[in-house]
């Protein structure tokens, strides 16, 4: 049924003119503002993805959106200079102090949230 469908993934936030600042500046994804305050992130070989305003948000306690990067240490080094703060986790498996696990059991990963608390990662695979 839904074999040729081009789905795609949306999530809310509290403030919808801080999420636009966020993914479009610090983040630099171009973003479209569609009808009823919906925002639509236009990220490179993918639908688009909307963010939606809710007024009783609550973040999502798991990640939302993972960017896959060529070299981990340079994105996460770009975005701390952008004013990233990466999450610190002691497990499943610890971070360093950058904020990024590293692994041989899967791909090199760090967490940050963006304005509405919702976690986001960027990760490479090994």
């Amino acid at each position: 049924m839904f074999k040729n469908s081009k789905a795609f993934c949306g999530f809310s936030v509290d403030d919808i003119s801080k999420a636009k600042t966020f993914y479009e500046n610090t983040l630099g994804i171009p973003v479209k503002e569609g009808s009823m305050g919906i925002l639509e992130l236009h990220i490179a070989g993918s639908t688009p993805l909307i963010i939606y305003p809710k007024p009783n948000h609550q973040p999502a306690t798991f990640t939302v959106l993972n960017f896959p990067v060529d070299d981990i240490e340079k994105a996460v080094d770009q975005l701390i200079a952008r004013g990233i703060t990466f999450e610190q986790y002691e497990k499943p498996i610890k971070t360093n102090s950058k904020g990024i696990c590293k692994s041989d059991h899967g791909p090199q990963m760090a967490w940050f949230k963006d304005p509405a608390g919702n976690i986001l990662s960027v990760l490479q695979m090994n």
